[in-house]
């Protein structure tokens, strides 16, 4: 049974995001944003592109072509 608890304990600390990355979240959303047909830009989205959403905690925006 105390097994239990220490398999527990390890699949928590595996799982919670270390502070300034995203780890598991940041990850979803970039294969969001590729599933959208974008892309993860630094600092912003280029002209002929429109925002659709983030790619991590941090900023990054997901951007793709205006239709």
């Amino acid at each position: 049974m105390r097994i239990h608890y220490f398999l527990f304990a390890l699949l928590f600390l595996c799982l919670v995001p270390v502070p300034g990355n995203g780890g598991i979240i940041s990850a979803a959303q970039k294969y969001h944003c590729k599933l959208r047909r974008g892309r993860c830009a630094v600092l912003g989205c280029l002209p002929k592109e429109e925002q659709i959403g983030t790619c991590s905690l941090s900023g990054r925006k997901c951007c793709r072509r205006k239709k």
